[in-house]
């Protein structure tokens, strides 16, 4: 099986008597995907003479789980049989290293390092441990971009939900295409109509909510019947975009804004009020500009004093 994410972990973590005895890791937490392998690093130390007598060194493990307050060794661990290593480094700071392969989604957990030496009481665990988070779904595991303006260019940035030690290579996608580029962050020119989004090299059914400009823009009268003065009149504008849409009302190819709501409400319409109305909806992506929406009044009462008069 392909193993497509390696993840180096230098681990943090304090035991006592620090400096003299401690275990250490940095950082807290990993990320990695099902089936790709992770390396989690420890660095220790203890004193090598104590009254005389030479520290020795007679285990070392890493653990997961306690069976009866004692720690059980990963080597003995039948979830890890035949996927697992450990690699030790002698020097003046001694380090671990614990490689698991194949992971799943049961490998989630806090991986702590213990060590015993030939001193009474010297057995040593470094705590809090390293919390590796196997990814596996959607709803563990988060994309989403950012997406950032200037005048003539959007820059979007991709980022996960989970810090992984080493920063993955990124796919983008324009309208289910592949891109070329496999960094972080692209960008792209304001309104060329593209629909963005991204994933983790390898692993592109864990793909972000695409991001574009305003879509399917619909302006509408709400109101039903005739309309007449003092009448609450409301006018709806409505898109398909991604980071939300702004809206602005304009009236009759004037550049003046006369609201910046998505529903315009006219709570007590006047004759002044009748024209025609387009709505603009813009995000970061682009803008798009609606139809023309007529708002005609029917001044009825004037009409009706009209007939009385003639009679």
């Amino acid at each position: 099986k392909e193993h497509i994410n390696i993840f180096d972990v230098f681990c943090v973590a304090v035991g006592k008597d620090e400096p003299a005895w401690s275990v250490k890791y940095d950082p807290s937490q990993i990320c990695a995907f099902i089936g790709s392998t992770v390396t989690i690093k420890c660095s220790y130390k203890y004193p090598s003479i104590i009254h005389g007598i030479k520290t020795e060194v007679k285990k070392r493990f890493w653990f997961t789980k306690l069976n009866n307050r004692v720690p059980v060794n990963l080597m003995k661990d039948s979830d890890y049989k035949g996927r697992i290593t450990y690699n030790f480094t002698e020097s003046s700071s001694s380090s671990s290293f614990l490689t698991i392969k194949d992971l799943k989604q049961r490998d989630s957990a806090e991986y702590k390092f213990r060590f015993i030496t030939n001193r009474p009481g010297g057995e040593f665990t470094g705590s809090p441990g390293v919390t590796l988070t196997v990814l596996g779904n959607r709803s563990v595991y988060l994309l989403r971009i950012f997406v950032r303006r200037s005048e003539t260019q959007t820059e979007l940035k991709c980022e996960s939900s989970c810090d992984q030690i080493k920063p993955p290579s990124y796919v983008w996608f324009n309208k289910e295409k592949k891109m070329e580029q496999q960094t972080s962050a692209i960008v792209v020119s304001v309104r060329d109509g593209g629909r963005y989004s991204c994933s983790v090299k390898g692993h592109d059914d864990l793909r972000s909510p695409s991001v574009y400009a305003p879509e399917s823009l619909s302006a509408k009268l709400m109101s039903s019947g005739q309309i007449t003065e003092g009448r609450s009149v409301t006018l709806s504008c409505s898109s398909d975009a991604n980071p939300a849409a702004e809206y602005t009302w304009r009236k009759n190819n004037n550049q003046s804004v006369v609201s910046k709501d998505q529903q315009f409400i006219l709570s007590s319409i006047l004759s002044s009020d009748s024209g025609q109305y387009y709505c603009t909806a813009q995000n970061q992506l682009g803008e798009k500009t609606s139809g023309l929406v007529s708002l005609t009044l029917f001044i009825l009462i004037s009409l009706l004093v009209l007939i009385i008069s003639l009679r």
